[in-house]
């Protein structure tokens, strides 16, 4: 006979209900420490209060899986590297040995508490309920479950490789018997689209008693469906829904420009001794405005002692709590990288020039300079290395952020066929004008030109700063700018100029903007859990592991490329090796 079982996780009780079920079984693919089930009147979810509740039960399951939604994506990625204060379990996923069931970053029934969660309020959610003004009480809820449901989703599955994909809330024991499809991510992604595109213009539900604005705890549906189709390779919609949520972000006939904020020397002191910084506040402002960066989060305890405190503050960061010893480092790789980046200066007297790279600080692109600070402090009557990575300064652990759209947009919008368009978002930001005149000319038919025209960014709401660099209301760069300088002026970042001999000139030009595409994420997203993903996903579309590879073997830098490569036991050319093995009572 099945047995009720699994609390649903939540922080509140719909009283009525609790004793309706009882709370037994399910030893693998849930924690035990569960406390409440919500339920109301039998099978459904009627009341306002009911949604209250199922909205804070899942936002405190995503907590268990916050810090994992940055370190597996940034730990096995070569933009940050181990030192000697690294936890066991960190160091074993920074060199790929990921077989460890018990190891803390290892437990994929956490993501499942999330997904059951949503798949009850999904199963009994009251749709058809309406209030007095004849508004459906639920669907904006019901949009959110689903779209926190594709998000979980998407981050088990690039853990993991293969899931069980599990759409019914389970209640029963003999439900964990049933044999789920296990799916790889692209069918998982074709899945999802197909389940958020009929809730993608539901409005996000607002409620109080969060230590933040509550419109920054909901991943916006149209951003999620953007991943989707962009790990699904469906490049065209992709981009389409990324500019979908950028155009009607702030509402219609608006706008949410990429912003001037950047990190820049001062534009007519020719020594380069000082430079001014409105990147790293950007990037650590919690509030929610029509031109904030931030876009979502998942809001977290703010003292150690709660459930769910997130330490990524205390592993990128030398802290009290750590005795200043943080668990994770910028790497060689990433350093090197900045550093290549060639800093383009333009005076007031509309003299271009370079900064030179021999610089003792600052040297190229200076985004990594804004948000890492190394000095030192005195700790215990003893000096140590201090670290801090400005990206860290909250308790809450940030999702999805303005340029993270941006890129992805770019991404989906090269892989369609349009690289021009890809290339211009980096280096000098895009308006109709620009539009009109650096992309347009180069589309070779009419299918592909009204394309391209249906992405509106209208010149009186997205002030390029290239057409008109005297312009005060200016709000739209090239992302390159926010830490090179004055990219639209900059000789030695072009457009990829095809060699002879090569016969398929788009594809070359896609390939090399792609390439420019992921280092521009390293710089702006390093330490944020993207990398690994963004390395995965091109050697995937290329299928070429080598690509990913070789970038992890280079995370010590190229000249120390034998070191990691020895270090990492397993062949990275052999794309299992790139996922946690995961062998539960319901998994593999």
């Amino acid at each position: 006979m099945k047995t009720n079982i699994c609390r649903l996780m939540g922080w509140g009780v719909v009283a009525a209900a609790v004793s309706s079920v009882s709370l037994t079984g399910c030893q693998d693919f849930f924690e035990q420490e569960s406390d409440h089930i919500i339920f109301a009147d039998g099978d459904h979810l009627n009341n306002p209060t009911d949604t209250v509740y199922s909205m804070m039960g899942i936002l405190q399951k995503m907590q268990a899986i916050a810090d994992r939604s940055v370190l597996l994506g940034e730990v096995r990625g070569d933009l940050v590297d181990v030192n000697e204060y690294t936890s066991a379990d960190l160091r074993n996923i920074a060199l790929f040995e990921l077989d460890d069931s018990a190891n803390v970053y290892n437990q994929p029934r956490d993501y499942y508490a999330v997904i059951n969660n949503c798949n009850y309020y999904i199963a009994r959610a009251d749709t058809a309920l309406k209030n007095n003004r004849n508004e459906k009480v639920f669907m904006r809820e019901y949009a959110a479950a689903k779209t926190f449901r594709a998000w979980t989703y998407l981050q088990l599955v690039l853990a993991y490789g293969k899931v069980p994909f599990v759409t019914e809330p389970i209640l029963l024991s003999g439900d964990l018997e049933r044999d789920y499809p296990k799916l790889e991510v692209k069918d998982i992604c074709e899945r999802l689209i197909a389940d958020l595109v009929p809730v993608a213009d539901e409005n996000i539900p607002l409620f109080n008693g969060l230590s933040v604005d509550s419109r920054l705890v909901y991943v916006p549906t149209k951003i999620m469906l953007g991943d989707l189709c962009l790990w699904a390779g469906r490049y065209r919609e992709a981009a389409q829904w990324y500019y979908r949520y950028i155009s009607t972000r702030n509402g219609e006939q608006s706008a949410y420009a990429l912003s001037t904020n950047c990190s820049a020397w001062n534009r007519d002191e020719k020594d380069y001794k000082s430079w001014s910084d409105s990147y790293s506040s950007m990037l650590t402002s919690e509030g929610y405005a029509t031109d904030a960066e931030l876009i979502s989060l998942i809001p977290c305890p703010t003292a150690m002692a709660d459930l769910n405190y997130s330490q990524l503050r205390n592993i990128f960061n030398s802290t009290n709590e750590n005795a200043y010893r943080p668990e994770l480092s910028p790497s060689v790789a990433l350093t090197d990288l900045s550093e290549s980046q060639v800093y383009c200066n333009y005076s007031t007297a509309s003299e271009v020039t370079y900064a030179p790279a021999d610089l003792p600080e600052g040297r190229g692109d200076l985004r990594l300079s804004s948000i890492v600070q190394e000095s030192s402090v005195n700790y215990d009557n003893a000096w140590r290395p201090s670290q801090t990575i400005y990206k860290y300064s909250s308790a809450n652990v940030r999702t999805y952020r303005r340029a993270m759209a941006y890129l992805r947009m770019a991404e989906a919008l090269n892989r369609a066929g349009y690289p021009r368009f890809a290339y211009e978002i980096l280096a000098d930001g895009v308006n109709d004008s620009i539009v009109r005149a650096r992309i347009l000319p180069y589309c070779p038919t009419l299918a592909d030109s009204v394309f391209v025209q249906s992405f509106s960014f209208p010149e009186n709401r997205y002030v390029v700063r290239c057409l008109d660099t005297k312009a005060t209301d200016i709000n739209t760069i090239g992302l390159h700018s926010r830490g090179s300088g004055w990219t639209e002026f900059n000789e030695h970042y072009a457009f990829p100029v095809v060699p002879e001999g090569v016969a398929d000139t788009l594809q070359y030009q896609i390939e090399k903007v792609e390439d420019m595409l992921m280092d521009e994420g390293a710089l702006e997203l390093a330490f944020e859990g993207q990398r690994f993903y963004d390395l995965m996903r091109v050697a995937l579309r290329r299928n070429d592991p080598a690509y990913l590879a070789e970038k992890i073997y280079a995370r010590r830098g190229e000249d120390r490329k034998g070191e990691m490569r020895s270090l990492i036991k397993t062949q990275l050319t052999d794309i299992h090796s790139w996922y946690l093995n995961w062998r539960g009572q319901i998994g593999y």
